[in-house]
């Protein structure tokens, strides 16, 4: 209860500050295989509890990203812990990267429970609660993904969901690419 408690206190506040422009868009030069050991790591031992196969797969070639570090970190940490939670014990997390244009496109993978076309529609709004409870009920505040639309947005990126009900789901976004100028 504790733990649900702060996870809401931590997304109110962060949306707050959000909406109120207290939150500082700081972007700068960040290389995108850091940034996924790094969600690797912080969520290996809950990946580990339930059995869960959690692993990238980085292209040849190193992705340099333009991006506010902090938000980029929120945005994979939600996307991960929604992963995981939603996963049976024993399934799979994937995560990609790929250059596309402009843009690199991350993309997380599970092979959990699936969402329905009419959940889809839902998640990244505001005026609705999609909020359900993972596969060993695990909670949620239901704001993770409108923050994670938020920061996807302040980048000039897109954010979307595939998902089939019983299949999985993969959530994708995309941030700028280091360009020289």
């Amino acid at each position: 209860s504790a733990k649900n408690l702060y996870e809401l206190l931590n997304n109110l506040l962060q949306w707050s500050r959000s909406q109120s422009g207290l939150i500082e868009f700081k972007p700068q030069k960040i290389a995108l295989k850091d940034t996924f050991n790094n969600a690797i790591d912080l969520f290996r031992e809950t990946a580990d509890a339930k059995n869960i196969e959690l692993d990238f797969t980085f292209p040849h070639k190193e992705l340099v990203v333009y991006a506010d570090g902090n938000m980029l970190d929120a945005v994979m940490r939600n996307l991960i812990s929604n992963a995981l939670k939603f996963t049976n014990r024993g399934g799979k997390v994937h995560i990609t990267a790929e250059a596309i244009e402009e843009f690199t496109m991350i993309k997380v993978t599970d092979n959990g429970v699936g969402l329905s076309s009419e959940i889809q529609e839902q998640l990244f709004r505001i005026d609705t609660h999609t909020s359900t409870y993972g596969t060993q009920n695990e909670s949620g505040t239901g704001l993770g993904l409108i923050l994670v639309s938020e920061f996807v947005a302040k980048h000039g990126g897109k954010i979307g969901v595939e998902s089939i009900k019983g299949k999985g789901s993969t959530f994708y976004f995309t941030v700028p690419l280091m360009t020289t100028k």
